[in-house]
């Protein structure tokens, strides 16, 4: 919009809400509680001004580009221009032992792999799925603890050792995994997790059987996304990967603002299924998904190789 706005009229706001949610205190994202009504600083400090300068002409001109809640720290911040300037880009790696490393690996011809069965998909919520109504958990699932998923076999997880520092994560983050797949069609999806420490909160009396008992070790999504293989060449027109041939999958993450805390670790999840909130991929190549037979849902290994790594814009 940047580019058509002569005029420099183009904002953002964004805050921690589900759709909807702005127009309440919004104190929390799904379990996470950050003890702040971010909804109610909106409310007040920025919806009713910006309304009262371009509807009665008062006040003065927001000064902003972007307003961003925070996440992580939970403060409201803001920035003259968006992408924010001084941020440096800096590579996370993915290592062949299931860490995360600053550090490139020194042997990038190292792999690990999972075998993807469209039969069996990663589910995108925690199995049973409640009813979308009256429950309204579906409206939190992007920041659902993914500890669900984390010990299927065919998720990669990646962790880093715990921060020994804040580290603050602002503008548009992208992936690039270096990986193959012995099918001839496939799906990579990459989460960025921040996990909060085991001490992260006491327990509380009376939770157990709760569902979260505490949040001690959550592992709380900070950005989530997938790319189709068969439109890794083109995004006009489909074709078929090499099997077993390892090339670059770029994966942009978006733009996100948000501070990994002290003591937390930050951890990458790989899958090559998302169901139902995507399509189940056949992993045999055919001109139209939706027009696959039974057939062609075929078992695939997948392998993420050295060289793997996300890329975080890092304001130090």
């Amino acid at each position: 919009m940047e580019a058509q706005d002569p005029d420099g009229l183009n904002m953002i706001v964004a805050g921690p809400w589900a759709h909807g949610t702005w127009h309440s205190p919004g104190s929390d994202v799904g379990y996470v509680k950050f003890g702040k009504e971010s909804g109610t600083d909106f409310m007040r400090d920025i919806e009713a001004p910006f309304f009262a300068h371009w509807l009665h002409g008062k006040g003065t001109k927001p000064a902003f580009e972007a307003r961003m809640f925070q996440s992580g720290s939970w403060e409201w911040k803001s920035y003259a221009k968006w992408p924010a300037p001084g941020a440096t880009m800096t590579n996370l790696y993915l290592q062949a032992d299931g860490t995360l490393s600053f550090t490139a690996p020194a042997d990038t011809g190292q792999c690990r792999e999972y075998v993807s069965d469209p039969a069996n998909p990663v589910p995108f919520r925690e199995r049973p799925i409640s009813r979308t109504y009256p429950s309204q958990e579906w409206r939190w699932w992007e920041a659902a603890d993914q500890r669900f998923v984390d010990h299927r076999p065919d998720v990669l997880s990646y962790t880093s050792a715990p921060l020994d520092a804040d580290l603050t994560v602002t503008g548009e983050v992208a992936a690039k995994l270096m990986a193959s797949t012995s099918g001839t069609d496939s799906d990579f999806v990459v989460k960025l997790i921040d996990v909060l420490p085991d001490d992260y909160e006491p327990v509380r009396p009376g939770t157990l059987g709760e569902y979260p008992r505490t949040l001690n070790g959550y592992q709380f999504p900070i950005a989530m996304e997938v790319r189709r293989g068969r439109y890794l060449q083109s995004f006009e027109k489909a074709t078929p990967l090499t099997p077993n041939q390892v090339v670059a999958w770029e994966v942009p993450l978006r733009s996100h603002d948000h501070v990994f805390k002290k003591g937390h670790r930050i951890m990458v999840q790989i899958q090559s299924s998302w169901f139902p909130m995507l399509d189940r991929n056949p992993q045999k190549f055919v001109p139209n998904i939706y027009k696959a037979a039974p057939e062609d849902f075929v078992k695939a290994t997948q392998r993420v190789c050295g060289g793997s790594l996300v890329a975080l814009p890092v304001i130090r």
